[in-house]
């Protein structure tokens, strides 16, 4: 029976633009003619668009070799889809680390465990290889973990309980050899985390009160393990002291080693960005602003007193509670707003002597050590990222200090270089204000940018009190900084949210691979965005707030979330899974005909 004349190439087209993109490619098996139509450019840009509702100024992916295969990009390479439970932690998983290698991981919980996890298993399964309790040094938790660059050694830092119940931190180094432990440094406060500097050195924090509102912040740098030749080595040296106002602390330390290179990860097109950027004006935009003189911090007493004591206090003054007996309700209350404005008054006072003091003893910035670079131009810097703040005790800025190459050695005086009454403390070189509570940080593969969770402050909040910071926002922003450029570059991302205020706020960890960026939150899923569209690809269920996510740096198909409900979930894309479901196939037959011809040769030539 002979078949009729076909439908038009252009009404094909038509019909396809408006089905599913999956009724489209079963529709292309139909014919040679509708599968031509239904691999178009045009056709997969429109459902490309149209699909994640990306603006149109949005351009396509550079790197992106045609619209089909970078719809199927963000549609089948996605870590969404759970293939294994790992259940071993017996409390909440606080946070994941892969090593450089990504063939293995570690864990941290309240369990006070840290476990190394194996990847690499023929069955694809993930096991455990060892665990470690730190309940015999006495700490509470593990809360974070990193490998070192040739994943030699691991860095576990967690929460130590100290007499008086007080709490501080303590960071502990693992041989990844023998588990042994090789060193133990103390970390204060204890969500200093520490980070690695290189493959044998670490950073770690102190801080010291001078006041009831004003403290003075030390960042240590500390070899990792005392070998014969440390007798004549300093094994820990002072890198930088730091003096903190209103209560504000350092706090979530990490380096980035930014190459004077200029190959993004990321590949932007500013034009096209900023168009889309220009819809969003409801968006917050930061401030950024260089710290100067102005930001110089306070003379330090050298108040080596009961510290925790001094903490506690101020603690307690924070949550003081005005629940008092009524007997007289408006005279009670003139009484509690008059003690509250003297205290305020007392807080403001100390403020302004600190801000004096410490304009006076600041070494003052060097304003070429940290300065956008232009493309192609500089030199590799490595910095010292943080949070800090001063406006407030509640985190709200990112602290930049460039590390110079001699700083990077313990080698030299214990207390770094000679210093005079009139440069006691470090002056910050760059520093962001976010405008919000930050509560995670995470950098990309090649250390260029610098994403960042946040809880908003509503626009034009006046604070007045640091004690009283502002209620923040429910959901959480998620912002992308340019650490060539010291500015930000991409609008925020949102869709993951948070309830705790913000004296009960909590690190939520995110990560960052070549192509997605994914993080916890409170709302019992994690979420993946793509890094050049900005859209929300993904949400990972779990029964509990979600922690702590890691994509492994050898494949980023795979990625990893953590929880409060003590389970770690093992996540791999829809292409990945099917791989693995797919049966082996033999080997192709012209293969094998080309072995046996290569043998029948090998005899004729008189070879065994």
């Amino acid at each position: 029976m002979a078949s009729g004349p076909g439908l038009p190439d252009s009404l094909v087209l038509e019909i396809f633009l408006h089905l599913p993109h999956k009724a489209v490619l079963s529709a292309g098996f139909t014919c040679r003619q509708w599968f031509a139509v239904s691999r178009d450019e045009f056709l997969w840009k429109e459902l490309l668009y149209n699909y994640y509702c990306i603006p149109r100024s949005v351009p396509r992916h550079p790197a992106a070799v045609s619209w089909y295969r970078e719809f199927k990009r963000l549609y089948d390479c996605i870590p969404c889809v759970e293939v294994q439970t790992l259940k071993e932690h017996h409390d909440q998983v606080l946070h994941l680390a892969f090593s450089h290698r990504g063939h293995r991981f570690s864990s941290c919980s309240k369990d006070c465990t840290v476990k190394l996890w194996d990847t690499e298993r023929s069955d694809g399964t993930i096991s455990l290889v060892h665990s470690s309790s730190m309940r015999q040094f006495n700490w509470g938790y593990t809360q974070f973990s990193q490998f070192n660059v040739d994943d030699t050694l691991l860095l576990v830092s967690g929460v130590y309980l100290g007499p008086h119940q007080s709490s501080s931190g303590e960071i502990a180094v693992i041989s990844l050899e023998n588990y042994t432990l090789l060193s133990r440094v103390r970390n204060k406060p204890y969500d200093v985390f520490g980070c690695w500097l290189n493959e044998t050195h670490l950073i770690s924090g102190n801080l010291h009160w001078i006041g009831n509102m004003t403290s003075c912040s030390v960042l240590w740098l500390n070899k990792a393990f005392q070998d014969i030749e440390s007798e004549n080595v300093n094994v820990v040296k002072r890198l930088f002291k730091i003096q903190n106002i209103n209560a504000s602390t350092i706090r979530t330390v990490m380096v980035a080693h930014c190459r004077r290179h200029d190959s993004p990860d990321l590949l932007l097109d500013y034009e096209a960005q900023s168009k889309a950027q220009a819809q969003q004006t409801q968006q917050h935009q930061p401030l950024f602003f260089d710290l100067g003189n102005t930001d110089s911090e306070e003379e330090e007493d050298e108040d080596k007193e009961d510290k925790e004591d001094e903490e506690d206090e101020e603690r307690g003054e924070k949550r003081v509670s005005a629940h008092l007996p009524s007997f007289n309700p408006s005279g009670i209350q003139h009484v509690i707003h008059g003690r509250q404005s003297i205290a305020a008054r007392e807080r403001e006072l100390e403020t302004k002597v600190a801000r004096l003091m410490g304009s006076r003893r600041t070494k003052a910035p060097d304003p070429n050590l940290v300065s956008p670079s232009a493309h192609g131009e500089g030199e590799d810097k490595t910095y010292l990222l943080f949070t800090t703040g001063s406006l407030t005790y509640s985190p709200h800025q990112i602290g930049i200090k460039r590390i110079m190459p001699d700083q990077m050695t313990t080698c030299g005086p214990v207390l770094g270089e000679e210093r005079s009454t009139d440069e006691f403390f470090d002056s910050l070189d760059h520093v962001i204000d976010i405008h919000g509570h930050i509560i995670g940080m995470g950098l990309s593969p090649d250390h260029r940018y610098l994403y960042v969770n946040s809880r908003a402050w509503p626009a034009g909040c006046v604070i007045s009190d640091p004690m009283s910071p502002p209620p923040i926002a429910e959901e959480i922003d998620l912002h992308v900084i340019d650490l060539k450029s010291l500015r930000e570059e991409r609008r925020s991302l949102r869709a993951h949210r948070a309830f705790t205020p913000n004296d009960e706020c909590f690190f939520i960890f995110l990560d960052v691979s070549r192509d997605f960026v994914a993080s916890g939150a409170e709302d019992k899923h994690g979420y993946i965005w793509d890094r050049h569209y900005n859209i929300c690809l993904a949400r990972l269920k779990h029964d509990d707030v979600v922690n702590s996510v890691a994509f492994s740096p050898a494949d980023q198909e795979l990625l990893l979330s953590a929880s409060d409900d003590s389970t770690i979930k093992v996540w791999r894309s829809p292409r990945m899974v099917r791989l693995a479901e797919a049966p082996q196939r033999p080997p192709r037959a012209r293969k094998l005909l080309s072995s046996l011809l290569g043998r029948r040769s090998a005899n004729l030539n008189g070879k065994p």
